[in-house]
């Protein structure tokens, strides 16, 4: 783990990459990373995230400096920009169940090809994938998800990069920080080694690259 200033680590992130953002509308999200991310003007960006937040908070701001090409997640029905965009074709957006979109992410993160899900079976959700039979009941084979980068929010990080997160803004976070290739991570406090009870880290330092302390 290597400890960073926010616009060190988004300039890591070239245009056109694939980021996985945690939060849910905007809980749980790091912020900073983000308005590092508008004033980079980073583009072409393909945004997996559980929604797209709203106008100015969260994954919205990149909607609003229309940096984003692509979106998976779950629903974008809060941000007027966002929809703005699918209906005028200047963003692609896969939309998949909350479920199917955690576990997919899971299964990239342990090293899976995908989950067998009942979900969408006989719907408009199955156009296009493999359909496989378990006893008898037919099950949609969903690949796994991973990104190039993870943006990730904690509420405190040690200096080893161990993290522990804050009730309902742990979200999606610890799945996102196992499935891509570099995680840089935001902290609200950054303690000193041992603060963090073991039994309380719930993202280890191995899966962590970067830290920017929020500061």
């Amino acid at each position: 783990m290597k400890p960073v200033s926010a616009e060190e680590a988004v300039a890591m992130i070239p245009n056109g990459a694939s980021i996985m953002v945690g939060g849910f509308m905007g809980v749980g999200t790091p912020e900073r990373l983000l308005d590092e991310l508008v004033r980079q003007k980073k583009s072409g960006l393909s945004l997996i995230s559980n929604d797209a937040a709203v106008p100015g908070k969260g994954v919205g701001k990149l909607f609003e400096a229309a940096q984003v090409s692509r979106m998976i997640a779950t629903h974008i029905g809060l941000n007027p920009k966002a929809q703005q965009q699918m209906l005028g074709n200047q963003i692609t957006v896969d939309l998949i169940p909350q479920g199917t979109f955690v576990e997919r992410i899971r299964a990239g993160g342990c090293g899976l090809g995908g989950v067998l899900t009942p979900t969408g079976v006989g719907t408009l959700v199955e156009q296009g994938k493999q359909k496989i039979e378990v006893n008898g009941r037919p099950y949609l084979l969903e690949t796994a998800l991973r990104a190039d980068f993870a943006l990730v929010h904690a509420f405190l990080a040690d200096y080893a990069g161990n993290l522990s997160y804050a009730l309902t803004a742990r979200n999606f976070n610890p799945v996102m920080a196992m499935a891509a290739d570099t995680v840089i991570v935001t902290a609200e406090h950054i303690v000193p080694i041992g603060v963090i009870a073991p039994d309380h880290v719930v993202t280890p330092g191995p899966l962590v690259d970067y830290l920017v302390a929020n500061g």
